[in-house]
């Protein structure tokens, strides 16, 4: 008989993970980094005593596993999903919580980084599986099944999920846990629900469950005939378009994606996600693509006849709804390592990693460069971008300045290796159109789930995995609100970040959007009611600024673009968290648009501007497909 261990399911769970490790290109890593954790009844007494357990007696074959007390059961999984993002995937931190709310509160975690393709681990506790205390406190009762559980909300958001109801479950859970955590293609949200007297129960593990683990992240290579079906098609092409997503930066390709524009004078533009995967100067980078893209990018995506589409799963916002690819004959060339997303808009599917895909399509392609009058269109539209974005920078937009000046002073004062963080409303917009990126590592922003609240937590998250860079979380008053509690956590773990608070009074990005929608910005200021909601009341007397330094945050107030350079370069020099608190204009102005969104608008109305935008709506819709050739 094998050998074998008495330990609780927590216990157990600790010790597994201390022992698990990925390798990627001859590198190898703890996979899961840390702990974060709130207790309450459900996991108290459960993992909580396995983690109080690992840090007084750490087990001889594992080693620690840190821990973090953060303030939110979201905000820790956002700072996993972006520790995750930072490391490329190849780390991540378990975040562990209460049975109900406490689980609850981590769902919207785990949508963040299933849709942004990012590795979280999560132990939401669970209803009793012996059923004796029915209903336990905060557990959610289903008359027509007791298998129904708050924890099965999880289900929709999560790339794994399980419920541990015996102890000797727990083995092969874990396994197929770290797989998909490791896995390219599946990765996202893995939720093991724990029943709160399952996880104190104790079992006899086999010794070797907790041997040392290498997970081996891989590099599958495109099949031959794909890479000449693709570059049978690029060959043809007249006026291609490369569509870089997140998994260049994931694949570590950005070398190889330079290597390929260079060597065919193919241009580049970016998604959210993959922005910085080639360097703003490149000869053919041309900047974000889609409906918050550069006029650069999207002219060239009018007229694209094929595009290769890499790393990229094509969000709406990349398509602009399926409108920002107009050219009748464009065909798609995917290089995706997950087929489900190489297959999208009938494309030539070349299932691989980026990386392994560049290099043999590059060799491919020998002898092929695009044409003179397309470069030279390209470097044209290039330099006109380059002049809107430098206009947008240095505006001198008063009294109050816009939000885009502040990014040009950013832009100006970080450097390649530093990290801006941003996530919800307009504020992504306006990066991916103007943010002039040189390395991968500079641009994080969350644009999958686009989630308010997320800058804070992600801060957290980004400073763990980068201690030596400058992290600089762009916040503005709508997602402060949502979640600054995690400031808390900043300070308790002495983080060093900056914080930038842009104040406007509300939400700029819904509001404009309902404006150019008819719906006058409708509920999108902070103002006193009684004055209707379209119109522009009292301000509310709230102060973030102090509310930020109650949470023991040095906060720099300042009002112009002159004071806030000044700030930044103070912020920079302390040794503590720091927020530069700035209020800026409502209305903007932003970057001028060059594409479209879909947000449907009411197809009857007695008002009259909404009728106006329904005219327009059903103008812009026109231009609207399936892309199927």
């Amino acid at each position: 008989m094998s050998e074998t261990v008495s330990l609780t399911v927590g216990q157990a769970i600790i010790r597994f993970l201390v022992n698990q490790f990925t390798e990627s290109d001859g590198e190898q890593r703890r996979l899961i980094a840390g702990a974060f954790g709130i207790f309450g009844h459900g996991n108290v007494a459960g993992i909580g005593q396995a983690l109080l357990q690992n840090e007084l007696d750490p087990d001889p074959d594992g080693g620690e596993m840190p821990y973090i007390m953060p303030r939110n059961e979201q905000g820790m999984v956002n700072a996993a999903a972006a520790y995750a993002k930072t490391t490329e995937r190849r780390q991540t931190w378990m975040c562990t919580s209460s049975i109900g709310p406490g689980a609850l509160n981590m769902v919207t975690g785990a949508a963040v980084a299933t849709t942004n393709r990012l590795p979280v681990l999560l132990f939401p506790s669970d209803q009793f599986a012996t059923r004796n205390p029915d209903p336990v406190l905060q557990q959610v009762e289903d008359p027509t099944s007791p298998l129904t559980a708050a924890t099965d909300c999880f289900r929709p958001v999560s790339r794994f999920f399980d419920r541990i109801e015996r102890p000797e479950q727990l083995v092969p859970s874990l396994m197929a846990a770290m797989r998909v955590l490791t896995d390219p293609a599946d990765t996202g949200a893995v939720t093991v629900a724990l029943p709160q007297d399952v996880q104190a129960e104790a079992h006899d593990f086999p010794v070797e469950f907790f041997a040392r683990r290498v997970w081996r992240i891989r590099r599958p290579a495109p099949e031959p005939a794909a890479i000449e079906r693709a570059a049978e098609i690029i060959r043809a092409a007249k006026r291609p378009l490369v569509v870089s997503g997140g998994g260049v930066v994931y694949s570590r390709a950005s070398q190889e994606l330079r290597d390929f524009a260079a060597a065919t004078g193919i241009p580049v533009a970016d998604t959210q996600a993959g922005k910085g995967a080639i360097n703003f100067d490149h000869e053919c980078a041309v900047g974000g693509v889609g409906s918050t893209g550069a006029s650069s990018a999207n002219k060239l995506a009018e007229e694209a006849d094929v595009v290769i589409g890499i790393g990229t799963r094509y969000s709406d916002f990349t398509t602009a709804s399926h409108t920002q690819f107009k050219n009748p004959d464009v065909t798609f060339v995917n290089i995706n390592v997950a087929a489900f997303d190489a297959a999208k808009h009938a494309a030539e599917m070349v299932v691989s990693d980026a990386r392994e895909a560049l290099t043999t399509l590059t060799t491919a392609l020998d002898g092929y460069r695009v044409d003179d009058t397309y470069s030279e269109s390209v470097a044209q539209l290039k330099t006109e971008w380059a002049a809107v974005t430098h206009e947008c920078y240095h505006r001198g937009h008063g009294p109050l300045p816009a939000q885009t000046e502040v990014f040009g002073a950013l832009n100006e004062l970080m450097g390649d290796d530093d990290v801006v963080i941003n996530a919800a409303g307009s504020m992504p917009g306006d990066l991916q159109c103007l943010w002039q990126v040189r390395t991968p590592a500079q641009y994080h922003v969350e644009y999958a789930f686009s989630t308010m609240g997320y800058e804070i937590p992600a801060a957290m998250g980004v400073k763990l995995a980068r201690p030596d860079a400058e992290v600089v979380a762009i916040v503005g008053d709508g997602t402060y609100q949502m979640l600054p509690m995690e400031l808390a956590t900043i300070v308790q773990e002495r983080l060093k970040v900056v914080l930038v608070l842009l104040q406007n009074h509300g939400f700029a990005s819904i509001g404009a959007l309902s404006e150019s929608h008819g719906s006058q910005r409708f509920g999108t200021r902070y103002r006193k009611s009684g004055e209707g909601h379209t119109v522009d009341g009292e301000l509310l007397p709230v102060d973030i600024a102090t509310n930020a330094e109650s949470w023991g945050i040095t906060v720099l107030r300042v009002s112009t673009i002159a004071e806030f350079k000044e700030a930044y370069a103070e912020a920079v020099a302390m040794d503590r968290a720091v927020m530069i608190h700035i209020e800026t204009d409502l209305l903007g102005p932003n970057p001028p648009g060059s594409s479209w969104w879909d947000v449907p608008v009411s197809e009857v109305s007695r008002i009259e501007s909404t009728r106006q935008a329904r005219d327009w709506y059903e103008s812009m819709k026109r231009d609207q497909r399936h892309y199927l050739r």
